[in-house]
């Protein structure tokens, strides 16, 4: 049966896309560190054939499967969380310890802890349909299984993929219909929780404060979305051109990973953010598309789920880059410059790829 080509063809050309914006973003700051203008771009691009190979892989596997293994995929991604907190196994980067290093790579356990999350959320909600009305019989265990994993990442820290993960799995359980209420003491509760967060590491209020006013440590805390905006604000209809960036000699801090939009929207405009945006748009739909002709309710809530995935990151990484809320450290997915991010994404796709060929 064929698979969804609009929803391929939109994947490739974005990720494409990201690869040439990873090259043009990177070049100067590589061409200093390394002395190999082509460094970050040679390594997204190696990964992103990975990732075609890994969606060929996937699309001859039986959707079904994930369910059948989901509790193993789950213990996994734990034994992998918990081996990346300990020194000497884990590697340190930019303050978390969250990344296996493997020569001048490293693959992040809590990128493909969303997958299997997702995935255990899935089976899950299809095998307690009739309980997800009752918290304690219904909800209750699932949440206590995602605290936990929350907590792991929130250890290395990585408040960035612990939100992403948090929210996506909030949306999913919603769609199972669960009452209201369930999510006002969820929110209330979490509330609760971003603040004891705040108070045991000052660095993230000093994030919010720079939030409020950039300028009030425009050389510390202020100083990426200050660079990130002086990129965004002047960029016009078209843009300053491919490969005319200011920004990413040595004012944006490494922006091909996490501000790698800001420089999108400095060299293409708001003609290419447009274009960017519209792929986005296609590939959630499509993909909603996907879930809502399934019948087969694990698959159908595992497509919402790596669509809610997708698309919250998104939404998340723009929403910091324009400032419109603190710096949390989410990469653009598809687009910022990363392994595992870019395998896992890939990996997301494929399996929606396999169920709508199951439709």
């Amino acid at each position: 049966m064929k698979i969804d080509k609009i929803l391929l063809f939109s994947t490739i050309v974005l990720i494409l896309f990201g690869v040439l914006m990873v090259y043009s973003s990177s070049n100067v700051w590589a061409l200093y560190k390394y002395n190999d203008a082509y460094k970050y771009v040679k390594s997204q691009f190696i990964f992103f054939l990975f990732g075609l190979f890994l969606i060929n892989i996937i699309l001859k596997i039986d959707p079904l499967l994930y369910e059948k293994y989901a509790n193993k995929i789950l213990l996994l991604c734990f034994i992998l969380l918990i081996l990346v907190l300990i020194p000497g196994i884990g590697k340190v980067r930019n303050g978390s310890r969250s990344w296996f290093g493997i020569g001048s790579l490293g693959i992040q356990p809590s990128e493909f802890s969303k997958i299997g999350l997702i995935i255990y959320t899935s089976k899950y909600l299809a095998h307690n349909n009739q309980n997800i009305k009752n918290i304690k019989k219904g909800l209750l265990p699932l949440f206590l299984v995602i605290c936990l994993f929350f907590l792991l990442i929130m250890l290395e820290p990585d408040f960035g993929t612990a939100m992403v993960i948090i929210l996506t799995l909030i949306g999913l359980i919603y769609i199972s219909g669960p009452k209201l209420g369930f999510f006002i003491k969820i929110g209330i509760i979490g509330l609760g929780g971003i603040v004891i967060l705040i108070a045991i590491a000052p660095y993230r209020l000093q994030r919010i404060i720079s939030y409020l006013n950039p300028w009030s440590d425009p050389l510390g805390s202020g100083f990426q979305i200050i660079q990130s905006l002086y990129a965004i604000g002047p960029s016009s209809l078209l843009g300053q051109g491919f490969g005319n960036s200011i920004q990413k000699n040595f004012y944006l801090p490494e922006p091909q990973t996490d501000f790698i939009f800001s420089i999108i929207a400095e060299e293409f405009g708001f003609l290419g953010v447009i274009f960017v945006l519209s792929l986005f748009f296609i590939i959630f739909y499509r993909s909603i598309k996907i879930a809502l002709n399934e019948n087969n309710l694990f698959k159908k809530y595992l497509v919402f789920g790596l669509s809610f995935g997708i698309i919250l990151q998104v939404i998340l990484n723009i929403l910091v880059v324009t400032g419109t809320i603190p710096t949390t450290g989410i990469t653009c997915i598809f687009l910022s410059y990363g392994g595992s991010s870019l395998l896992v994404s890939m990996a997301s796709i494929g399996i929606i790829l396999s169920i709508s060929r199951t439709n």
